[in-house]
């Protein structure tokens, strides 16, 4: 498969690259933090991302969306990140689809993803850094369940019209099976929600469940069963956030390199110096090597094939270290000024921290890796 998008994909790229720019540009989520926004993003801005078709992107067209694959909600999510717009749209229109599908919660949740009324939230992590333990437990409870236990890092679950949440129905907190995904809507009893305002001005929510009641149907997939679907939710997940990733530190190394080309010290543009010419060489190198990662654990996840794992966690890995590179670069090149709030670079650096530990960082792929390697 080569690595580089077909005539349709470029299209794709030019309509998202013109309506992100337009709409949710960097001085929009500026508006939203200074404004001390409590949703953390703009519904009006979701809907909008429907009516453009951009949130069916990855719902098949017999359940009304576009049909279409990673490589082209990828490139979305890039021109998000390109533009550090607070949107829904890796949590509700890549993920939880990917988790959705195939179960009978696609007919009642996709028709409000797809017309940008349903917003999504993931309720997979527990502790400090992403692991693929599970300790919340669901226990049976007459027709369904009970589920009792903590979730954090969960953005935009204070808001969220549903909830997908991984919980443990047998075994111990390090098994891979015996883990079931469920689907709860936002006004679940003895559900409380404390959101809290990340280093990005991005927010994300603290979730307590105190003995919350579903019945069976709340169930994606089968009791046990739950690593098939959120596997595929995790796939998508990180793989999307490489693509935003690649859009974050895209951002951060064109702003960084037009200020190479006007900035002058002692009456020379300092993009003339030879030393900072060949940090903005290597930066470029390594953002493309990223990119090529990330479309190729695209396309292995669009064809169905085996290796596409172990694809995505290279992805993700090598996007949060050259991203980490292009934003650190990019406040050491504006000097001082790089450090102020005036300056938009300083935003990058905080998005890509928070990106670089979404879906697990850099570390965690990487030992992933080796474990798969047999190390």
């Amino acid at each position: 498969m080569p690595l580089y998008l077909n005539d349709d994909q470029t299209t794709l790229q030019d309509t998202i690259r013109d309506f992100v720019a337009e709409q949710a540009p960097v001085s929009h989520m500026r508006g939203l933090r200074d404004a001390n926004d409590a949703t953390g993003f703009s519904r009006d801005l979701w809907r909008s991302f429907a009516e453009m078709g951009f949130t069916g992107i990855l719902i098949d067209e017999a359940d009304g969306g576009l049909g279409l694959g990673h490589v082209e909600a990828g490139v979305v999510l890039e021109e998000i990140g390109r533009n550090l717009s607070p949107s829904p749209f890796l949590t509700t229109a890549v993920a939880a689809v990917e988790a959705l599908k195939g179960s009978a919660h696609a007919a009642r949740w996709f028709p409000g993803i797809l017309s940008g009324e349903t917003v999504a939230a993931l309720a997979i992590d527990e502790g400090a850094k992403h692991r693929d333990t599970v300790t919340l437990t669901a226990e049976r409870s007459g027709n369904g369940f009970k589920l009792s236990g903590k979730k954090q890092f969960v953005t935009h679950g204070h808001v969220a019209d549903l909830l997908i949440v991984s919980a443990r129905t047998a075994g111990s907190a390090a098994d891979a099976e015996g883990v079931t995904l469920f689907a709860i809507p936002k006004d679940a009893a003895n559900l409380t929600a404390t959101p809290e305002r990340l280093t990005d001005a991005s927010i994300a929510a603290r979730l307590e469940f105190d003995g919350v009641e579903v019945d069976a149907d709340a169930v994606i997939g089968d009791v046990d069963g739950g690593r098939t679907p959120l596997d595929r939710l995790l796939r998508a997940g990180r793989t999307g956030a490489s693509a935003e990733l690649l859009g974050v530190g895209g951002g951060a190394m064109d702003m960084t390199v037009g200020y190479l080309k006007e900035r002058k010290q002692f009456g020379t543009l300092i993009g003339s110096f030879q030393a900072l010419q060949h940090r903005a060489a290597h930066l470029y190198s390594e953002m493309e090597v990223a990119r090529a990662a990330v479309l190729k654990a695209q396309q292995l996840l669009d064809a169905g094939s085996v290796h596409a794992d172990e694809a995505v966690s290279v992805a993700k890995a090598m996007t949060a270290l050259a991203t980490t590179l292009s934003v650190q670069e990019g406040v050491q090149m504006h000097g001082g000024i790089g450090m102020t709030d005036e300056y938009d670079i300083g935003f990058y650096m905080k998005r890509a921290r928070v990106l670089a530990e979404m879906f697990g960082d850099a570390n965690f792929h990487a030992d992933r890796l080796a474990r798969a390697a047999g190390y």
